[in-house]
């Protein structure tokens, strides 16, 4: 999907769509699959690797030669301080300054954490990244966010990897309303493109999806059918959609229509 470009901490970018690289059935899929959705950035997590072994090396030069932006995350971190260390080898492994940050709260639902995630996000900024929080729909933990200097944030749709869409698309819209200069950026719980293109409809900037395109049959061709979503949702909100009315208002004007009086 390539629609007019649009920017995220300075970058120019021209899709607003952002791909994860994990649980893909092996390494060319996930190369197609990036292709196939025209993506400008990708994103990875950072595991524990075995540094003498020269664990990760190959895959690390893998995601390099795909020339995307990489979008480094720090999942499965429980604390800020966890999330802050990890950023910063991350920093020093991928040479970017831009850092995904997840704070866990809950093992159940993986609910982000909003406490220890405005922590590490003060303290982030202070270091000098770019920081693209995730965090649920809450308006004020986002307008907090905001007021440290975040860009860019990105609430979810509904947990992660469940695939249920937007659970709450009233709260999202509130957050486009009231934080309108801030790129917003979908992430989490997408599964379907109608999902995607739902997102795209209430004006957020972008959707951030993994598991939807990785998990599918074809997850090459889902790739593809979620860009193409996202373009078309970003479409219709340039567009400006019609009033919705409470009553049927008839497309076809009666001035002029010929008919009878009964009598």
């Amino acid at each position: 999907m390539k629609d007019s470009c649009w920017s995220v901490y300075g970058a120019e970018l021209s899709s607003r769509l952002f791909l994860g690289t994990a649980r893909y059935p092996s390494p060319a899929v996930v190369e197609q699959a990036i292709v196939a959705s025209k993506t400008d950035v990708i994103t990875t997590g950072l595991r524990r690797q075995a540094p003498r072994e020269g664990g990760g090396d190959a895959y690390w030069e893998f995601l390099k030669q795909q020339q995307r932006h990489l979008l480094p995350n720090t999942a499965g971190c429980a604390t800020a301080k966890e999330a802050i260390t990890l950023a910063q080898m991350s920093r020093e492994i991928f040479e970017t300054d831009w850092i995904k940050l997840e704070v866990t709260g809950d093992e159940y639902n993986l609910q982000p954490d909003p406490y220890e995630l405005l922590t590490a996000t003060r303290e982030l900024i202070s270091l000098g990244f770019k920081v693209f929080p995730y965090t649920t729909d809450d308006l004020v933990v986002c307008t907090r966010l905001a007021e440290m200097g975040c860009e860019v944030i990105m609430p979810w749709g509904s947990p992660i990897g469940t695939g249920k869409g937007l659970i709450n698309p009233y709260a999202l819209a509130t957050l486009r309303n009231r934080l309108p200069t801030i790129k917003l950026i979908l992430d989490a719980g997408i599964g379907l493109p109608s999902h995607a293109a739902q997102a795209m409809e209430l004006g957020f900037d972008g959707v951030l999806l993994n598991t939807a395109v990785a998990k599918a049959d074809d997850p090459v061709q889902m790739a593809r059918a979620m860009a193409l979503a996202i373009e078309a949702g970003r479409s219709a909100y340039e567009a400006g959609a019609m009033p919705v009315s409470e009553t049927a208002q008839a497309s076809t004007p009666i001035v002029g229509r010929p008919f009878w009086h009964a009598k």
